[in-house]
């Protein structure tokens, strides 16, 4: 995130409000699960990196607005370009990858792959159905090969089984929206902060669908102030995110409000 613009940038409005929501789309769909930013056992990753490397028009043209969920042809196309720059760069593929040459297997060969990883899980779920740590389990294989319906599935079973399991709470919203069910994450999300009010996953993942599922700016900001004011001991670097990320919002409606004024003192509507 180093390299995004400054928001002190001239650039209009509008092309601040693009970067905004753009931001907020790759985190969310170019292949990235939500919330593993502020997960200990993963990375950040700079969500600008995908951009400069896939050049995918359906995000640097704004085909892909807020509030509408990326289409499968168009998270393949992602995972296609992310491919040819890994190709690009000699890294080999996946292991157990069925395809070689460092290209990305496609959504029908990913979700083969799953169903082959699942296979033995499912047999002992069809003995012990309730096992809420296998139906996470069989959930994160199907979330990886993006076969997000049937992860949501899983992940839904899995907190039957589990309500008060705040994880698997925000497992399942993060493959409700990939889905398109923006008030299903939501709503798992917020049950999670009944049992956690806390919990720092699912307040950075309510701001991070308020923001690209609702376009609700200052929802997202809520949500990250509350993450910030309730979670002191985070690593600086991931508090420096979620900062930044409010500070491109705040900026973003700042400038709107600035706009609808500038437009009520003209006397024009």
């Amino acid at each position: 995130m180093e390299n995004e613009p400054s928001t002190a940038s001239t650039a209009s409005p509008r092309l601040q409000a693009t970067q905004v929501y753009a931001m907020a789309v790759i985190c969310l769909a170019a292949g990235l699960a939500i919330g593993y930013l502020l997960r200990g056992s993963y990375l950040p990753v700079s969500p600008t990196q995908p951009v400069a490397n896939a050049g995918s028009p359906s995000l640097q043209g704004g085909a892909m607005g807020a509030g509408n969920m990326p289409s499968m042809a168009e998270m393949k196309q992602m995972t296609d370009k992310q491919a040819q720059s890994t190709a690009s760069a000699g890294q080999p593929s996946a292991p157990g990858s069925p395809t070689g040459g460092g290209r990305m297997p496609s959504l029908q060969e990913m979700k083969k792959m799953a169903d082959r990883q699942a296979a033995p899980l499912l047999e002992k779920l069809k003995r012990d159905p309730n096992n809420s740590a296998l139906l996470m389990q069989v959930g994160a294989i199907y979330h990886s090969t993006h076969q997000f319906k049937d992860a949501a599935s899983y992940y839904g079973k899995a907190v039957q089984a589990d309500p008060r399991n705040v994880a698997t709470r925000t497992k399942l919203a993060s493959s409700l929206y990939r889905i398109g069910d923006v008030d299903g994450a939501i709503a798992q999300l917020n049950q999670a902060l009944v049992y956690d009010p806390k919990d720092a996953n699912s307040l950075f993942d309510l701001g991070m669908i308020k923001l690209e599922g609702r376009r609700d700016g200052e929802g997202a900001v809520a949500a990250w102030q509350q993450l910030l004011k309730s979670n002191p001991q985070l690593s600086p670097d991931r508090k420096a995110t979620v900062e930044k990320l409010m500070a491109e919002v705040l900026t973003t409606l700042g400038d709107q409000r600035g706009i609808k004024g500038a437009k009520t003192n003209d006397g024009r509507k």
